[in-house]
């Protein structure tokens, strides 16, 4: 049976690497939002707008879904690391998935803000092309990080909570 896995975390907490390794592991197909926000919009973005690039990853999400419904009909697996921010953005692939008769399973990566802040400068450092798409300054971490909503225990119910 297909498995759609969402892959949720505040910044730097390894979404992207750890996605990378889950979707090897299980042989699945990986989407990831950074690199889509980047080929796409960036040359357009003029300011740090949430509204502006919420827009735009909601754009995204609904090509990345086009695609991940038909791995999913045919009996694939996909892994999702699109930053599911809010529990609206994870509720709407929940609810596709439900449509499809999946049980999407959702991934909570949790890590001290000090220890992904941390990660973020060595991601810019080092610049490695698996998981680096474009440099997070402090002022973007500080702007997301209250942002984040965390999964309540009725989304982890299929999923789970994994300390990075």
């Amino acid at each position: 049976m297909a498995k759609l896995i969402l892959v949720c975390g505040p910044t730097g907490v390894g979404k992207t690497t750890y996605a990378l390794s889950l979707s090897q592991e299980m042989g699945a197909i990986r989407f990831s939002i950074d690199p889509w926000m980047q080929t796409l919009f960036a040359k357009d973005m003029v300011s740090l707008d949430y509204t502006w690039m919420i827009e735009r990853v909601s754009r995204c999400y609904a090509q990345i879904w086009e695609v991940c419904a038909q791995i999913l009909s045919l009996d694939g697996n996909v892994v999702l690391d699109l930053g599911f921010t809010t529990k609206e953005q994870r509720d709407v692939f929940s609810g596709k998935a439900k449509a499809l008769g999946i049980h999407a399973e959702v991934y909570y990566l949790d890590a001290p803000q000090e220890i992904r802040k941390k990660r973020v400068e060595k991601r810019n450092r080092e610049k490695d092309p698996t998981v680096y798409a474009f440099e997070v300054t402090n002022m973007m971490f500080n702007f997301m990080e209250p942002k984040f909503e965390v999964p309540d225990e009725e989304e982890l119910k299929y999923g789970c909570k994994i300390e990075t």
